[in-house]
């Protein structure tokens, strides 16, 4: 891609020119995008912290981690709408018809949601059936499934917007979502634990909604002066916009990756819940999930930087290295916090988990330290991907962590392994060999793009 060619606004290119593109502007860039994510990723302990100071604390613990688990996996299609977004708004005719793909997705997601909350059968087969929930927690699962019908759509909406701000450069305002977020969020959290009238599963539902809609609400509203400067009548066409069909063939191994990534969650729990003291490891594994997907939270950011910010062969090495000193940082940063009486001080004081819970939080932690060191190198990898359009190889790296997770995941219910250690260790095997897999075929794009 030409520098010169580069949309502008105010003057300013979108992006960096890559001739001086350094560590210092990449982190520039990726910056807000990894405080949007490790907000979002602190949210989680927040209401867990809430839950924990409501009676049922373990049944309820365990309750919303089935309900989350469910609603992101529902939610799968929507989720990549930044990546395609940031990649393909590139002017008036195909912002509108992302703008109309979204919008469908919207609906299509929010249909599945309130199908599996409001039909009896789909619900019976899905939570208690092929997730094996027992009986107790399945019933907390079904009013608060029923409150986060709306989830997925205003994730869609927000998530459509964020990828208008990430192209145009303005990644700050996507962390002030977040924060926005966050407040909505922890406030009705904290608010209905001090009110005391709503179970902790229901609280934990009411929170997650009301988070996301004030996000989706202040992405469209800070979205608006952009679309209107880079997406008017009057503006600047692509020489030949992509169709409705080329949209959808560039983001359906996208959704899908994101659908089998999800997976991964439910299929955990359903092991999980055949394993040894089902309760506890159900109730234990948010907690220590929630605490990898913190360390993991910088990684999550990488994909959309290396989509704005790959260009030539002179952009290659130094978002390369960045990448890699991510991974390395993480994994760091985790080690220390597990061996620190920080861990101590967080479960216990943070989050008020049950004593009776640690022991089985900790050896999960230990045996997932190379999680978030995958996740860097994994968000790399696929943004290179993604760059070079070559979305089916995410796809196929996502099914070869699913499979290599479930089949561990199956031999160790037959060993009557311990639940979370297990899950664990699953999904360390599955982003090792993804990564692997990932790191083959971007060389080949990598190659393709500097050509």
């Amino acid at each position: 891609m030409n520098p010169s060619a580069t949309p502008k606004i105010s003057g300013r290119p979108l992006t960096p020119d890559p001739a001086t593109l350094t560590l210092g502007r990449i982190f520039a860039l990726w910056l807000p995008l990894a405080a949007s994510w490790a907000l979002m990723t602190v949210e989680y302990p927040i209401i867990q912290a809430s839950i924990a100071r409501l009676p049922f604390t373990e049944t309820m613990l365990a309750a919303a981690s089935v309900v989350i688990g469910l609603e992101i996996t529902i939610e799968a299609p929507v989720i990549m709408l930044l990546a395609t977004t940031t990649a393909l708004a590139r002017g008036p005719a195909s912002y509108r018809i992302l703008r109309r793909f979204t919008l469908h997705l919207n609906i299509a997601c929010t249909v599945v949601a309130a199908l599996v909350a409001l039909v009896d059968p789909i619900f019976e087969l899905i939570v208690p059936g092929l997730m094996g929930i027992p009986e107790p927690i399945a019933v907390e699962v079904r009013p608060a499934l029923l409150i986060m019908i709306p989830w997925s759509a205003a994730i869609g909406w927000r998530r459509f917007h964020q990828g208008i701000l990430i192209r145009a450069g303005r990644t700050r305002l996507v962390g002030g979502g977040t924060l926005v977020r966050l407040v909505f969020a922890a406030g009705s959290a904290i608010g209905l634990t001090y009110w005391g009238g709503a179970s902790g599963v229901v609280l934990g539902a009411c929170a997650w909604v009301a988070g996301v809609t004030a996000e989706a609400i202040f992405a469209h509203v800070v979205a608006r002066a952009t679309v209107h400067e880079l997406y008017h009548a009057d503006a600047p066409d692509e020489e030949r916009p992509p169709t409705y069909g080329e949209i959808a063939r560039y983001h359906a191994p996208l959704a899908a990756t994101s659908l089998l990534s999800l997976l991964a969650m439910p299929v955990l729990q359903a092991g999980i819940a055949r394993m040894p003291d089902p309760e506890q490891n159900l109730a234990a594994w948010p907690v220590a999930f929630a605490i990898l997907l913190l360390f993991r939270s910088p990684g999550f950011a990488l994909p959309e930087a290396v989509i704005a910010l790959l260009r030539d062969r002179a952009t290659v090495a130094p978002l390369r290295r960045f990448s890699l000193i991510m991974a390395a940082s993480t994994v760091a940063g985790l080690t220390l916090f597990v061996i620190s009486p920080l861990f101590d001080l967080y479960l216990g004081r943070a989050l008020a988990v049950p004593d009776a819970l640690v022991p089985f939080v900790l050896p999960a932690l230990l045996a997932g330290l190379l999680i978030p060191a995958m996740q860097s190198l994994q968000s790399w990898y696929r943004g290179v991907l993604m760059t070079a359009r070559a979305t089916q190889h995410v796809y196929w790296g996502m099914g070869i962590a699913l499979l290599t997770t479930t089949t561990i995941m199956f031999a160790a219910v037959l060993a009557a392994a311990p639940g979370v250690v297990s899950a664990a260790i699953a999904l360390t095997a599955g982003m090792i060999l993804e990564s692997l897999y990932l790191a083959s075929q971007a060389r080949t794009a990598v190659a393709a793009i500097t050509e």
